[in-house]
């Protein structure tokens, strides 16, 4: 589940942090950045559970309105959504319920989100088209769930902060693992019952190893990659750089030359977007030229050979002026972002746990 996207953007803020903590621990700051990646897959199944906790508080609101209706011999309520199929297959699966089995984190703890995403769901015109509709089968209900998620899950301001509250590293997080809560919706087979796989926490050792590899050449190769870019940067003032456009770019250096399976220009564009994401409003575009220009000084000296991308064009700063502070508050450099916001504290009360 954990992808290369998400390990770049967790690689980016624990090394910021990492320069921003007095100690400089690399072992420390190494573990602190498995341990955050493994609270994504912890959200991952948590976002998973959300649903069948849905689908039971559904079936208790059915059970009401069912006794109700015997006892006034009136019409009894539709089963339908309250049985969904995937949703039943889900509830069932061996994977989930092992994982969830003694975690610190349930929804039972917050049913008010639970109810009101409920009464959204009720409400929802995706709901009532499916209650209205003959059309019966487990695809029919999947879609069901996968457009209900998108819907009302996906973009839910009131959820974002109930689990921010429960994890500060699922601040971040969230965008990314919908897209694989919705990816493993659609992946569902009713062949598989109860034994459907998940996904897993890392597709194989590689991509674990390539966080691990990425950061530390990130670290110990910090003066070497630095000089590389003022090599490449001598017509500016590189102290008035963003900080943190001086650690995207040296994190985009450790990658071209650490993995010669990743083309330059999809590292290129990767932390192109990551600038664009984290550091100020021109960033992008100046990063974009910068690491271009790195690619190919490394390629002449004869220190990578990768084909490289056309030739673009650099993006200068007029009149040498720096840039603003990066206008993610929580990556200001003034402070450390995993410090200054209890991170190091929820590791600490969690390293025994799952999530």
């Amino acid at each position: 589940m954990i992808n290369r996207d998400l390990i770049r953007i967790k690689v980016v803020q624990l090394t910021y942090a990492y320069y921003q903590n007095g100690d400089r621990n690399i072992d420390k700051a190494e573990k602190e950045l498995l341990f955050s990646l493994s609270k994504a897959y912890g959200l991952y199944n948590y976002l998973l559970s959300l649903i069948v906790s849905i689908t039971q508080e559904e079936r208790r609101r059915v059970e009401i309105l069912t006794n109700k209706a015997k006892r006034e011999g009136t019409e009894t309520p539709s089963e339908r959504f309250a049985f969904n199929k995937f949703a039943v297959q889900l509830e069932e699966n061996k994977q989930l319920n092992a994982f969830m089995e003694g975690q610190q984190h349930h929804w039972d703890d917050d049913m008010e989100i639970v109810r009101k995403i409920c009464d959204q769901i009720e409400q929802s015109v995706i709901y009532q088209e499916f209650m209205e509709s003959e059309e019966d089968s487990y695809d029919i209900d999947r879609e069901l769930w996968r457009k209900l998620y998108k819907a009302l899950i996906q973009d839910n301001e009131d959820l974002d902060a109930i689990l921010e509250e429960k994890s500060l590293y699922w601040n971040d997080d969230k965008e990314i693992v919908d897209t694989f809560v919705v990816k493993t919706i659609k992946r569902f087979d009713p062949a598989n019952k109860a034994n459907q796989e998940l996904l897993p926490e890392f597709k194989d050792e590689e991509d674990k190893d390539f966080a691990i590899k990425l950061f530390r050449s990130t670290i110990l190769n910090a003066d070497t990659y630095q000089r590389y870019m003022s090599e490449t940067s001598r017509n500016w003032d590189f102290s008035r750089l963003a900080y943190m456009d001086i650690v995207i770019m040296q994190i985009a250096i450790a990658e071209m030359l650490n993995f010669p399976n990743i083309p330059v220009s999809v590292s290129i564009n990767e932390y192109v977007e990551l600038a664009k994401l984290y550091s100020t409003p021109r960033s992008g575009s100046y990063i974009n030229g910068m690491l271009d220009a790195i690619a190919r000084y490394l390629f002449d000296i004869g220190v990578i050979f990768k084909q490289l991308p056309e030739r673009r064009q650099p993006q200068r700063m007029q009149n040498n002026q720096g840039y603003n502070r990066p206008h993610r508050q929580r990556l200001t450099p003034q402070k450390n972002h995993f410090e200054e916001n209890g991170y190091q504290d929820e590791m600490n009360e969690n390293e025994n746990k799952e999530f």
